[in-house]
């Protein structure tokens, strides 16, 4: 499958660049606890990786429990996540949800979409990069795959659930948990977006 191969050849290139790439750590990942992962996933809206995980870190250690979380005020969680896009909104958010996971879920976080995307702050793409992490066969559509995906020809959508199903359509089921942190370690590295666009250009050209 050409789909598949051109995945490959990205791997490939990122593998050339002295695997600083793989070192890469993305907000989802790495955490011990799976309420931090959704927690820091839910951050990680519209803000780097880069500057979401050292601030997670940070409410992590004033809250070390979900439910001291659930409890805590709104104006010192503000304050810690300050710097971290719309920060206003997401800590209303990760308090409510906060709430809801010890209230509801006995301060577990479901594994299950439909019951992920009821919580405040979790969207599609928030949720299938949650359960991605976990081993499900979920591909979390955010602006690089988005973008990497239309360069390559994968889909001539813009809307991320179609984007999704294009995908799911294209790659084999084995690379959907894979798909998001492979392309967005890709957009990440290759900062450029002229550079960026002339090695996708060239793959998309590989037979």
């Amino acid at each position: 499958m050409k789909k598949e191969k051109n995945l490959r050849i990205i791997l490939k290139q990122l593998n050339e660049l002295d695997k600083k790439s793989f070192k890469m750590r993305l907000a989802a990942e790495n955490w011990d606890k799976k309420w931090k992962t959704l927690i820091a996933t839910i951050l990680s809206a519209r803000t780097r990786d880069e500057k979401t995980i050292p601030i997670a870190g940070n409410l992590f250690k004033k809250y070390n429990t979900l439910k001291k979380l659930s409890k805590g005020k709104l104006k010192d969680v503000k304050k810690i996540i300050k710097p971290i896009n719309f920060y206003k909104t997401k800590s209303k958010n990760i308090i409510n949800c906060a709430k809801i996971l010890v209230k509801d879920y006995k301060s577990e976080v479901p594994n299950v979409f439909d019951k992920l995307i009821k919580l405040p702050g979790v969207g599609r793409k928030t949720a299938n990069v949650f359960l991605a992490e976990y081993g499900h066969n979920k591909i979390g559509v955010d602006t690089h795959l988005s973008y990497i995906s239309q360069e390559l020809g994968w889909t001539k959508n813009k809307n991320p659930h179609k984007i999704e199903k294009d995908l799911q359509i294209l790659f084999p089921r084995k690379y959907w948990k894979i798909l998001n942190s492979i392309l967005v370690r890709f957009g990440k590295t290759y900062t450029s977006r002229r550079e960026k666009k002339i090695i996708l250009e060239e793959i998309r050209k590989m037979k």
